[in-house]
C-alpha cells in the first residue's frame, strides 16, 4: 500500500463525475454514478474478491473469504461513490502538493487561496503530500478517499495472505449525499455481523454518535394585486416568510453551534409575492431535543395561521435518519476494535459525535451496527477540499489492522 498506489487509485476515482441529484426519483439518482460503480465492480473481480455483485440500483458488494480455520465474526467496510450536488464535481483537476511547506496554497483554476491562517487543520500536515482541488470544483474525497482505502486494503490482504483475517464484506453505495445511500442496501445479502463506514474527516476520527435528522419545507401563501392599488388587499408571502425565519432562535444555526449542539439550517429559499418556500434541515443529537425542534416549527406555523385567521402557512417535516448511538452502544466492542487498531498503527483516536450523518446511521437501524472511521479529507463539499495522502495510507492500515484484531483467537 504505497503512497503512489493510493494516490493513483484515488485520482482515477475522483476524475469520474458521480454527482447525485435530490430531485431525481431513480436509484442511482444520476446515470453517471454507474460509471464508477461498474469500475469498482470490475476491479473487485480483477483483485480476486469473491461473490462480486452489482445490483439493479448500482449497489456493489464483494467478499474476501476468511484465511483462518477458527470461527471469526464477519465484518464489513462501506463507502459511497456519489459526490454532493452542493458544488460541482465535474472535470476535477487535482493538484498534488508534495512536501507541503505549511504556507498558503494557491488554487490554480481560480483566485482562491487554501490558507492555514483560515483552515487551521492544514498546519498539522506540514511536510506531507496534499491533494487539493484547483478551485473550480470539489475534490470528491467524500467519499472517494474511503473507497480508495477499502479497495487498497482488500488488495493488500489478497497480496499478503500471511496477514490473518476472517471473512470481510465490502459495499459501495450510491446517493449517500442526498440521504438515500442505505435505502436499498440489502443488509441480509451483505451478511456482516457489523461494519464500518470509511466516511469521516480528519485523521483519528472514530464516531458512533450522529445527529437525528429531518427535513422541513415551509410554504407561505400570499395574494398578488397591482402594487399601486394594493392597500388592504396584497399579502406578500416573502414578508411572512421573513418573519418566520426571524422567529426561530438565531444562534441555533450551523455557524453558531458545535459538538452536541443542534440547529435549524435554512439551506434554500425561493419566493414571489404569491408564494414562498423555505427549505430547512433540523438536527440534534438528543432525541427529545430533536422532537422539540420539530414542535417549535409546527407551533410557529400554527401561531401565524391564527394571526392571519387562515391557513396561510403550511409545513411538511420528514424524518431522515436517527442517532446510531442507540444501536451501537449494546455492541461497543466493535468501537473498541477500531480504537485499538488506530492505536496499534500509531494514530491517536479522536472519538466524537458526527455533526451530520452517514450511511452507517441508517444501516445501524436496519440491523447492521456501523460506526464511522476517518477517511482523511477536509473541507468537504466545496473548492477548499483537500486530503493528505498520508491520511489515506493511515486509514488503509486501520482497515487491515481491524481485520487482524477481529481474527485473533479468543
Amino acid at each position: 500500500m504505497t503512497p503512489q498506489e493510493i494516490t493513483d487509485r484515488f485520482i482515477s476515482y475522483i476524475t469520474i463525475d458521480t454527482e447525485s441529484d435530490a430531485a431525481s426519483d431513480t436509484t442511482p439518482s444520476t446515470e453517471k454514478q454507474w460509471d464508477l460503480a461498474r469500475k469498482l465492480h470490475q476491479q473487485l473481480i480483477d483483485f480476486g474478491m469473491q461473490d462480486v455483485t452489482i445490483d439493479k440500483n448500482s449497489y456493489v458488494m464483494a467478499t474476501l473469504p476468511s484465511n483462518v480455520d477458527h470461527e471469526v465474526p464477519v465484518i464489513g467496510f462501506v463507502s459511497h461513490f456519489d459526490s454532493t450536488p452542493d458544488f460541482t464535481g465535474k472535470d476535477i483537476k487535482p493538484q498534488i502538493i508534495k512536501d507541503y511547506d505549511g504556507g498558503d496554497i494557491p488554487l490554480k483554476g481560480s483566485d482562491l487561496i487554501l490558507s492555514p491562517d483560515y483552515f487551521e487543520d492544514l498546519k498539522q500536515y506540514k511536510g506531507q503530500t496534499i491533494i487539493t482541488t484547483d478551485g473550480t470544483t470539489l475534490l470528491a474525497a467524500d467519499d472517494k478517499a474511503g473507497i480508495t482505502e477499502i479497495m487498497t486494503a482488500m488488495k493488500h490482504l489478497i497480496d499478503n495472505p500471511q496477514i490473518k483475517h476472517g471473512t470481510i464484506k465490502v459495499g459501495f453505495t450510491p446517493d449517500e449525499e442526498i440521504g438515500r445511500g442505505a435505502h436499498k442496501f440489502d443488509v441480509k445479502k451483505f451478511g456482516a455481523d457489523w461494519a464500518y463506514t470509511m466516511d469521516g474527516s480528519q485523521i483519528g476520527e472514530l464516531e458512533y454518535e450522529n445527529f437525528n435528522a429531518a427535513g422541513a419545507v415551509v410554504t407561505f401563501h400570499g395574494k398578488i394585486v397591482h402594487p399601486g392599488y394594493a392597500k388592504g388587499k396584497m399579502v406578500n408571502s416573502m414578508y411572512i416568510a421573513t418573519s418566520f425565519v426571524e422567529s426561530l432562535p438565531r444562534l441555533e444555526t450551523p455557524e453558531h453551534t458545535e459538538g452536541y449542539q443542534g440547529f435549524f439550517h435554512l439551506h434554500n429559499m425561493n419566493g414571489a409575492v404569491e408564494k414562498t418556500e423555505l427549505h430547512y434541515i433540523i438536527r440534534d443529537h438528543d432525541k427529545d431535543h430533536f422532537q422539540a425542534r420539530k414542535e417549535v416549527m409546527h407551533k410557529l406555523v400554527a401561531d401565524m395561521n391564527a394571526q392571519f385567521e387562515s391557513e396561510i402557512v403550511t409545513i411538511e417535516i420528514k424524518d431522515q435518519y436517527f442517532n446510531m448511538k442507540e444501536k451501537v452502544e449494546p455492541v461497543m466492542h466493535i468501537v473498541d476494535f477500531a480504537e485499538q487498531a488506530m492505536k496499534d498503527v500509531g494514530i491517536e483516536p479522536l472519538i466524537k459525535p458526527i455533526r451530520g450523518g452517514t450511511d452507517g446511521a441508517q444501516l445501524s437501524y436496519m440491523g447492521l451496527p456501523c460506526p464511522n472511521i476517518f477517511a482523511g479529507g477536509h473541507n468537504f463539499h466545496g473548492p477548499y477540499e483537500y486530503v493528505p495522502v498520508e491520511n489515506m495510507v493511515a486509514a488503509t492500515k486501520v482497515i487491515v489492522r481491524i481485520a487482524e484484531l477481529v481474527a485473533l483467537p479468543k
